[in-house]
């Protein structure tokens, strides 16, 4: 009977599929809501899992990590669920943090104004080396290396036209590194952009540091523009201005990160 409740869909197999996250059966609906959900990579002889939620209606893979799985969890391959996205425009996520900004997160929930942590989500534009790789940094998919647990580096311009936040040097945390995971293609198109949200890397692709980024805060004014542009942000640039105004940038912290399944 087990075995005829696993075909008709009652009972979730332990290893499910992309349809099965596609189709989102109640079964399942409920199995993610229980945090009983995983991606699965199997690196050498090393297995590490990314937790998939369901928050806003809208799923979630998280970064790969090194954690125990609960028991009955049930896992997917993280691969297959990557290749099941649009990579022209991929939808990415950064969770970010700093000392009071849990006060404020309550304060804005209370008040009917932020669901969620705080969180910014990233439309990637074209399937660019930047864009793949930013992917890569937020899932961890490539030997470990992710942008968990890494500081905003350095705002410019704070105040005026033209502020921006750096951060992204997974290697280091201090802003000398931060090395590319992907070999640059030279006839990539990058975009420009004057408005605030606009996601690039200050370094140019094929930098010792390309990896890392920069997101703008403010628009820019005259014929000036910001360069080598992959990403917009499309939620959550109130995050990105308050973690400006904190009084020491190098405090706050991507505390999760990963990719918006839009299956």
């Amino acid at each position: 009977m087990e075995k005829v409740k696993i075909i008709t869909g009652e009972i979730p197999p332990a290893t499910l599929t992309i349809d099965h996250l596609r189709g989102m059966s109640e079964s399942i609906k409920r199995l993610v809501e229980a945090g009983l959900v995983f991606g699965v990579q199997q690196d050498q002889d090393d297995l590490r899992y990314s937790r998939i939620t369901l928050q806003d209606g809208q799923l979630y893979l998280h970064v790969l990590q090194h954690q125990p799985l609960p028991t009955h969890a049930h896992t997917i391959q993280v691969s297959e669920v990557l290749e099941a996205l649009d990579h022209s425009s991929t939808l990415v996520f950064l969770d970010l943090a700093w000392p009071g900004s849990l006060a404020r997160h309550r304060s804005l929930a209370r008040a009917g104004s932020l669901a969620g942590s705080n969180r910014l989500h990233i439309q990637l534009s074209g399937n660019t080396t930047l864009g793949r790789q930013f992917v890569l940094l937020c899932t961890g998919q490539h030997s470990g290396s992710s942008y968990l647990n890494t500081k905003l580096l350095e705002v410019e311009n704070k105040g005026r036209p033209a502020e921006c936040v750096y951060g992204g040097d997974y290697q280091y945390n201090n802003g000398k590194g931060g090395a590319p995971l992907l070999s640059h293609q030279d006839d990539q198109q990058y975009q420009k952009s004057v408005s605030a949200g606009a996601v690039g890397s200050p370094w140019s692709p094929g930098s010792h540091r390309s990896a890392q980024f920069y997101i703008s805060t403010r628009d820019l004014t005259g014929s000036r523009h910001w360069c080598r542009v992959f990403g917009k942000v499309v939620k959550g640039l109130d995050v990105v201005r308050a973690a400006v105004n904190h009084s020491d940038i190098t405090e706050v912290t991507v505390v999760d990160c990963g990719v918006v399944l839009t299956l």
